[in-house]
């Protein structure tokens, strides 16, 4: 398996919590990130998506907390998406901090929604064969 995208971020001191690490909420702020980074790469901009008549959307999100983050740590999150024919697919995500441990453990369910119908699409992953430039990126 070739190695997840992933993203680098800065642990910022406004995102720490009383305890001086970083707070739960944020967890999500940088997953959304690395997912929205990877679409990016992948050449799919939101425009395209809306232009398409479709939109990503989360279904469920599991964080799984590992070790704390502090103000001015270096963290990769990392992206991977696992697809099983279905309407929906899964995206696995890790936070890792500079020595390679794992801080969290981040698992979503999400999907493709038609915008006019309001349903999921049958296949999201041809959605994203379609708009993509690399569709690679996503597993594909």
């Amino acid at each position: 398996m070739s190695k997840p995208f992933s993203v680098p971020v800065t642990v910022r001191g406004y995102e720490t919590d009383v305890q001086g690490h970083l707070n739960q909420a944020v967890y999500l702020n940088y997953a959304e990130h690395a997912r929205w980074s990877l679409v990016h790469a992948a050449g799919i901009s939101q425009s395209a998506l809306i232009g398409s008549g479709v939109g990503p959307v989360a279904l469920e999100t599991t964080i799984r907390y590992k070790r704390e983050l502090l103000a001015g740590d270096e963290v990769e999150v990392t992206c991977a998406f696992e697809w099983d024919g279905g309407k929906t697919f899964r995206i696995e995500q890790n936070v890792l901090k500079a020595d390679g441990t794992v801080a969290a453990e981040i698992t979503a369910v999400g999907g493709i929604l038609d915008l006019e119908k309001r349903r999921l699409v049958a296949d999201p992953a041809a959605v994203f064969r379609k708009l993509a430039a690399d569709p690679g990126l996503f597993g594909l």
